[in-house]
């Protein structure tokens, strides 16, 4: 497979945001069955244990998982940029504007239907 989700195929790209995020989520779930078993093995009951593991994943996922949350604050602003240019881009098609692409060319115009 040689394209993203988002549709681009450059190589040694990271993984896309629906990657990113399951990733986070299935770190964040790890973390919560980890403490919730450490809890279990020592006799706390299972619910009162996963409940105590979802309350102590949160501050321990923001400092065991720095990297990965910025891995995904990164790919959550690339994917805002992305929808933002399409936005505008499909604003000036509809205004009838020719829009810019990002390496400077200007778009192929198709003849109106009964020119040319």
């Amino acid at each position: 497979m040689t394209s993203s989700p988002t549709g681009s195929s450059s190589a040694g790209q990271r993984p896309g945001l629906a990657a990113t995020v399951a990733l986070y989520a299935l770190a964040r779930v790890g973390i919560v069955a980890v403490v919730a078993l450490l809890l279990a093995l020592v006799g706390v009951p299972l619910a009162v244990a996963v409940l105590v593991g979802l309350i102590v994943a949160l501050p321990l996922s923001m400092v065991t998982f720095r990297g990965l949350r910025g891995r995904l604050d990164s790919a959550l602003s690339e994917a805002h940029r992305r929808r933002a240019t399409e936005r505008a881009a499909l604003r000036a098609r509809l205004r009838g504007d020719e829009p810019v692409l990002g390496s400077g060319e200007r778009s192929q115009r198709q003849p109106e239907p009964g020119q040319g």
